[in-house]
Order: structure tokens, then sequence, then C-alpha cells
């Protein structure tokens, strides 16, 4: 599986890909690349047929180590349009790329 960096992984998704966090939601809600789309890895296996077909997948985690994982899984389940971002939001934050929290949307009390 292709790996690619924060700065391409967002070039992609402005071209039409969708970006895929396999994190938990607790991590999700700390901090995350906007506009990516939380399908935790724990629940992977009995919901990545909601995942489109027809659009490149970015996956994305924390460093990039479960991210890698899902998407090898997606691939082995006939997704052919899978890359991992390298780093994950920790290099996607570090690169300075947009990022989000529910405390920035005010989800949190």
């Amino acid at each position: 599986m292709e790996e690619v960096t924060p700065q391409e992984g967002q070039k992609r998704v402005e071209q039409g890909a969708m970006l895929v966090d396999v994190r938990e939601q607790n991590e999700y809600d700390e901090i995350h690349a906007q506009d990516a789309t939380l399908l935790p890895l724990s629940e992977l296996e009995s919901r990545f047929s909601e995942l489109p077909r027809d659009r490149e997948l970015v996956m994305i985690c924390r460093s990039g180590a479960r991210s890698a994982r899902a998407g090898e899984y997606l691939m082995q389940n006939g997704y052919d349009r899978v890359v991992n971002l390298g780093g994950g939001t920790l290099a996607w934050a570090e690169a300075g790329l947009p990022t989000e929290s529910a405390a920035s949307k005010g989800d949190v009390n």
C-alpha cells in the first residue's frame, strides 16, 4: 500500500479522496484532521462496507500504524484505491494542516 505525506494526503482529499480516521472516538474528539470521517479500527470489520469504493481512501490514525492495518484490511476486501497517511494525525498537525477538536466545535460541555 502506498504511503503519502500529510501534504499529499491533503491534496488528494481536495481532489475528492475521503480521509478516514481509524482511531477511537475519544482520540478523534481530542484532535483530528479537518474533514476526516471517523470509522474506528475496532468497528472496521463490521462497518467497512459503509466506505465508498468509487473514491480513493486516505487512511489516518495517530502515527500511521493502525491506519496501515486498516488499509491492508480494506485492500484484502476488494478496495483498490487506498493509501496510508504516513505519520498520522501527529504529522498532519506538525505540517500545519487544518485540524479540529470537539472543544473547537463546541461539542464539549
